[in-house]
């Protein structure tokens, strides 16, 4: 994302848009009917090269086309539109799967892409507020390595026996960084300009975009499997769930952008934060087994309106503190906050949820004083899907080990929900303490406005 807007500030963001928006239209195709799992993951290659197309360009170009309000109204509709079709994707999928082939959640996009490649094609303007500049190709390159890198050994962080494979793409990420890093201090043309990239108004908001989004990836991906195994909800029925959330993203973020304008973007985050803290303490304290659906909705409520407001102010403040010619460097963060905080929130929830699972399992095995093997124990500690594997093996002991399996869920996806809660703590901490009140926050963007006028 961070090369291929830098590619847009260059060659053209409408050109890239095209391009990418195309792309996903074979991409998707092929990985509806692909063959076998090699293809597939070929597929979803291409589906990310499209992405990092077309994504980055699109807050790019809300950058380079308007200026003031006009622009955080955009940047809140981007933001809510965003996340909402991030949240019903699972409730698509599900009903797809009820009636399909698997394949099919991949033909979700087909739709969207004709429409959006229609659209781009005839309204979107071409080459505004571009620059003329080289793009930085060798930091591209590095910064693809570090980034890829670090989210892959996150991803395998918790896969048992992957230590080493974690440990070499962790290094790997390391040394990508620190080559990035000096590339940066040396480039004539950065990919990304350190010097933007250290102002307080765009760093802080970086930082609290990945624990925003984050959050709400993290409470997706543990929520999902509490409905599905402990609820006993069906795939459609645990979409269905998230409407909540995607929802009152798509209502508050409208009002988001007003309040970032009267008040200031560290007001609006602080409050997005506090609705995105109550909703995970909703789900620490009253997602428990045979709860009613109102309990679930308002977990979801809670979250999707902490983001609905948090998103607008995190992704306005990127922009509004880089030259416009530099928009891409902005969106590019913008796109990773969502991605990067993604894949570091659901890689810790997802490894403390089946680290508290396992201890939980364990220790229920121990009291049990039945003879357990330990292949048999080994599976049921492993995972919830492992327990269910074995009830079935096993009808007459079917509901001891399902009822063991959701109180030992239970207790692992309270220390998930600990953890997104430290991680809110501490992302509005940074805010509260850091980020620029309004009048301060104005008088910063005016002199980073001066500072890129003069270069």
């Amino acid at each position: 994302m961070l090369y291929f807007g830098a590619i847009g500030d260059r060659y053209g963001r409408k050109l890239l848009l095209i391009v990418g928006t195309a792309l996903a239209i074979p991409a998707s195709c092929l990985a509806a009917w692909a063959p076998d799992a090699g293809v597939l993951i070929a597929a979803r290659i291409i589906g990310g090269l499209s992405a990092g197309m077309a994504y980055p360009t699109t807050l790019a170009l809300i950058t380079a086309l308007w200026a003031g309000p006009p622009r955080t109204k955009s940047i809140a509709l981007w933001s809510g539109l965003g996340g909402a079709i991030s949240a019903l994707g699972p409730l698509l999928s599900g009903l797809l799967l009820e009636h399909f082939w698997w394949g099919s959640v991949f033909l979700l996009t087909l739709p969207l892409a004709v429409v959006a490649l229609a659209m781009a094609w005839f309204f979107v303007p071409a080459h505004v507020n571009e620059t003329t500049k080289a793009v930085d190709n060798l930091g591209g390159i590095l910064s693809v390595a570090f980034v890829g890198a670090l989210i892959l050994a996150i991803n395998f962080a918790p896969v048992p026996n992957a230590e080493t494979l974690t440990l070499v793409l962790a290094g790997i990420a390391i040394a990508g960084l620190v080559a990035f890093y000096l590339r940066q201090k040396r480039a004539e043309n950065p990919l990304y300009d350190l010097h933007v990239a250290g102002r307080r108004v765009f760093w802080v908001a970086a930082a609290a975009g990945i624990i925003v989004f984050g959050s709400l990836m993290g409470a997706m991906f543990v929520g999902q499997q509490f409905l599905q195994n402990v609820l006993d909800y069906s795939t459609l029925d645990a979409g269905a769930a998230i409407l909540p959330a995607a929802l009152f993203m798509v209502l508050v973020a409208p009002r988001s952008a007003k309040i970032v304008d009267a008040r200031g973007a560290r007001f609006t985050l602080l409050c997005g934060y506090v609705f995105i803290l109550l909703g995970f303490l909703t789900m620490l304290l009253l997602w428990k087994e045979n709860i009613a659906y109102w309990k679930v909705a308002l977990g979801y409520s809670l979250v999707g309106i902490g983001v609905g407001f948090a998103g607008t102010p995190a992704s306005h403040s990127l922009t509004g503190s880089v030259p416009v010619k530099r928009a891409g460097m902005a969106s590019g963060t913008a796109d990773l906050q969502r991605d990067l905080g993604g894949a570091i929130m659901q890689s810790i929830m997802g490894a403390l949820l089946t680290a508290g699972y396992a201890a939980a399992a364990a220790a229920a095995i121990g009291a049990s004083n039945k003879h357990i093997s330990d292949s048999v124990q080994n599976t049921l500690t492993k995972s919830f899907a492992g327990a269910e594997e074995i009830a079935a093996q096993h009808p007459q002991y079917a509901s001891q080990i399902t009822a063991a399996a959701k109180t030992s869920f239970l207790q692992g996806d309270q220390w998930a929900y600990l953890a997104g809660i430290i991680a809110i703590l501490l992302g509005g901490a940074l805010v509260f303490l850091v980020f620029p009140g309004k009048q301060q926050e104005e008088s910063l963007l005016e002199a980073y406005s001066a500072q890129d006028a003069l270069q």
